[in-house]
């Protein structure tokens, strides 16, 4: 059985006909090709599958696609300001070294990005909070931590170089 769904995704509107079972992660990767939500566990556990609801980080492997149906959803695409382009946050993670396998490094990226607009200056403790719910095999954290706070900073206006006299 499909089910008209209509979603704005990254700023561009989309009108499909979908498996009423099919995850928002299913429709996002093979409806409309967005690959870099990536789909761990596919029990809401691990949350590589994080993507924005109007703003708000989902498990996209938990969510039916008809069930975003009105909604606007950010993907990892959807961050960048330009084509070839990074993101503040992402270009933090690449700094810092923030990411090794990159496998969760999409819904972390999302993760910071809603609690960086939300709380522009987050303590090291409210960042370990908002990403607490992502698994990440590889780093062991500290550089990512380290990632979502140095783009806070870069965000804010801090954490410029000098200019010469």
């Amino acid at each position: 059985m499909k089910r008209a769904v209509r979603v704005t995704v990254n700023g561009a509107p989309h009108a499909r006909d979908v498996d009423v079972r099919s995850t928002l992660a299913d429709f996002l990767r093979e409806d409309l090709d967005l690959t870099g939500t990536h789909v761990g566990c596919e029990h809401g556990v691990c949350g590589a599958c994080t993507v924005l609801l109007d703003g708000a980080p989902v498990r996209s492997c938990l969510m039916f696609a008809v069930q975003a149906d009105g909604y606007a959803i950010t993907t990892i695409e959807g961050l960048a300001p330009g084509p070839g382009e990074l993101s503040p946050i992402q270009d933090a993670f690449c700094e810092t070294h923030g990411m090794q396998c990159g496998y969760c490094t999409p819904a972390m990226v999302l993760t910071a990005h809603a609690l960086l607009t939300d709380n522009p200056a987050p303590t090291p403790a409210q960042i370990v909070e908002a990403i607490s719910a992502n698994l990440c095999r590889c780093t062991g954290y500290a550089q990512i931590v380290e990632a979502i706070a140095l783009a806070a900073e870069r965000m804010r206006g801090l954490n410029r170089p000098e200019r010469e006299p």
